[in-house]
């Protein structure tokens, strides 16, 4: 779809601070969700008229609710998170002249609250958070079978999981909590990410003591998401991202890499990736990932998985940048990974570096470099040699910055890695260092609360 410029009135709904507009997106969404009897994709209809009492209090609702916000999320959330720190770090260049996207792209000072695409990121967010507020109160309050109700609650604290944790690469203060009062509290960051792991802590309890039922896994969970897979794939990042650097690895080693878990799109509710980069060219790939050659290595498998040798620049700001080749991307209805296996090696090797192993770190650096794409379920694969580097604690946290940038490209964690791996910057001038740390809050977030803190500085 094309993003167009909107009036700063078209903005308003949706934000963290009104409660009564969370309930009513909840409702929304549910009159408009299929109750599907096969297997979940992200296909919605109209199952005529519907109120929060029969939306909250009745299974048909929290089914219909549970899907809706699986919809939310892979078609409303993802991709803005994603292509807003793509390009902040200069992973991704903008390649469309729409205002808001030049100004996300030139960052430092330039870069307001009322660009559009850092609104919709944080709008969205709210609206995934308050949908999963919804399932988490009301769910256990209904009666129905009990691993269908594991299975929402579980669902819906992943969610909420993974919409906070993914604010927390772009915020440096937030809410983790909707409120009616229109003065909900902000938090640091840090104390974010600990309520997202709390969150996965207790999602994969759930699932744990009560098992999803069958009726859950075929009719209410996305058919291509890996529940339990999923929950410790983000249970290792934002341990990891939190300094909890054993409990990241032994989150990491709970992950199946023999599975993927990606959210499927129909013709319905089509990939927005694909609308952002082939209908529209709203965004291209930059050369080598955007790292800085001769840093790059040039014959990592990887650069032709993801992109096609162009030789062209962007427009309007002149960076070099390839076209697009990722199956990801490709079409309608190509499915999106809702992480990557090969983030699980990355992730133990940042935290055995913290540790001070660095020998363990390489050993897990090299399971990425020398990964083939027929040894991953995604087709993802370096062919690289080992690493042959120093073994120094400078060296390997640089090779780990590279490694994650070829093998977790386009999945909204560079802006995060670069500040948390020590790489240079920001620099808004300069085309390989990203362009801010934070971003200034969103200024409809402002208009409503009080308490929005002041904006941080590039």
């Amino acid at each position: 779809m094309l993003i167009k410029r909107k009036k700063k009135n078209e903005l308003e709904g949706l934000t963290m601070n009104l409660r009564q507009t969370y309930r009513y997106v909840s409702f929304l969404m549910a009159l408009l969700l299929l109750f599907l009897l096969g297997g979940c994709s992200l296909d919605v209809t109209d199952p005529n008229s519907a109120s929060e009492e029969s939306v909250l209090n009745t299974p048909e609702g929290l089914i219909s609710l549970a899907v809706g916000i699986q919809q939310a999320y892979a078609t409303n959330l993802f991709h803005r998170q994603v292509f807003a720190t793509a390009v902040t770090a200069r992973e991704m260049a903008v390649n469309n002249t729409f205002a808001n996207l030049v100004e996300l792209e030139l960052g430092g000072v330039d870069l307001s609250g009322d660009n559009e695409s850092l609104i919709g990121w944080w709008n969205n967010a709210f609206k995934v958070i308050g949908m999963a507020e919804d399932l988490i109160a009301n769910t256990p309050k209904v009666k129905m079978d009990p691993g269908t109700k594991s299975g929402i609650i579980a669902l819906a604290k992943l969610m909420k999981a993974m919409a906070i944790g993914g604010l927390a690469t772009g915020w440096e203060k937030l809410p983790i909590a909707t409120d009616k009062t229109g003065k909900a509290q902000f938090v640091t960051r840090a104390e974010a990410l600990q309520y997202a792991v709390d969150l996965l802590d207790e999602a994969l309890s759930e699932i744990t003591a009560t098992p999803p039922s069958a009726e859950f896994t075929s009719k209410i969970l996305n058919q291509g998401l890996d529940l339990q897979n999923t929950i410790n794939a983000y249970r290792a990042r934002f341990k990891l991202f939190a300094g909890d650097y054993a409990g990241a690895i032994q989150a990491a080693d709970a992950v199946d890499l023999t599975v993927a878990s990606v959210f499927v799109y129909d013709d319905l509710n089509q990939n927005p990736f694909w609308n952002n980069t082939l209908v529209t060219p709203n965004y291209a790939p930059r050369d080598y990932f955007g790292v800085q050659y001769p840093d790059a290595d040039t014959t990592d498998a990887r650069l032709s998985f993801f992109m096609t040798k162009a030789d062209a620049q962007s427009n309007p700001h002149g960076y070099p940048i390839e076209d697009w080749n990722s199956p990801f991307y490709a079409s309608a209805t190509a499915s999106v990974p809702v992480y990557v296996p090969g983030e699980m090696h990355l992730i133990k090797a940042e935290a055995y570096l913290n540790q001070g192993n660095i020998s363990a770190a390489i050993d897990e650096i090299n399971a990425i470099r020398t990964k083939t794409p027929g040894e991953d379920p995604l087709g993802i694969g370096a062919n690289l040699a080992p690493y042959a580097g120093p073994a120094t604690e400078e060296a390997v946290r640089a090779e780990i910055f590279r490694q994650r940038a070829a093998e977790l490209f386009g999945q909204g964690l560079r802006l995060e890695d670069a500040r948390r791996l020590g790489q240079p910057g920001p620099n808004p001038d300069d085309a390989y260092q990203r362009s801010r740390n934070f971003y200034p809050y969103p200024s409809n977030e402002r208009k409503n609360n009080p308490n929005t803190p002041p904006d941080p500085a590039i």
